[in-house]
């Protein structure tokens, strides 16, 4: 059985907002493929996720006591506990929404999800599996448009940073774009998923 902890940041509802439509999907044919497994969904807007604090910055360094319990430190051992990462995000102002970089500083703690060496910092979540599924309201995927793109990016750095390399993006682009048809493609994107969802 694996843990699958499933991360959304988005305001909006599942109804309302086109990057959970897409991952959704994606979640219902995982499940369907793996009835067994244990889904954790975590709605970063209804948890109590803010930006460090001075207590919570000095935390990051914990001693050899257990921490799961603790507001902030609790996030780190869930993440570093699971198996495999869904995460669902809008590309907002070329970034991540500042609510999921919060949960990110969260989440990288010395000790929990990595730790440093001799060599340098080593991830501790190896052997691990992500996917990221997020919407664009713009073309982001080459040319001059994909070197502003800091979203995805930023999301496969700092996963690789804790240990996490086995990483899959699935974007639906242009989707506030004049003439664009939304709904085809968030209808590819979402096949897209449930195909990716199937080897995941």
């Amino acid at each position: 059985m694996s843990k699958v902890l499933y991360i959304k940041a988005n305001p909006k509802d599942n109804t309302d907002s086109r990057t959970f439509r897409i991952s959704e999907s994606f979640i219902e044919t995982y499940k369907n493929l793996h009835p067994n497994d244990q889904i954790t969904t975590l709605d970063l807007y209804k948890e109590d996720i803010d930006f460090l604090s001075t207590e919570s910055v000095n935390m990051h360094h914990p001693d050899s006591g257990d921490y799961r319990n603790h507001p902030v430190l609790k996030y780190a051992y869930q993440f570093a506990e699971a198996d495999k990462y869904v995460i669902a995000e809008p590309l907002w102002n070329l970034g991540v929404p500042a609510i999921l970089k919060a949960y990110l500083d969260y989440i990288s703690v010395t000790g929990i999800t990595f730790t440093y060496t001799e060599e340098g910092p080593k991830g501790l979540c190896s052997n691990k599996k992500a996917v990221n599924i997020t919407t664009r309201g713009g073309a982001y995927s080459e040319g001059y448009m994909a070197t502003l793109e800091m979203g995805d990016k930023y999301l496969k750095n700092i996963l690789g940073f804790l240990g996490i390399c086995d990483y899959t993006t699935i974007a639906a682009e242009m989707l506030d774009v004049i003439g664009a048809d939304v709904e085809d493609i968030i209808n590819k994107a979402i096949k897209n998923a449930q195909e990716v969802a199937k080897s995941f």
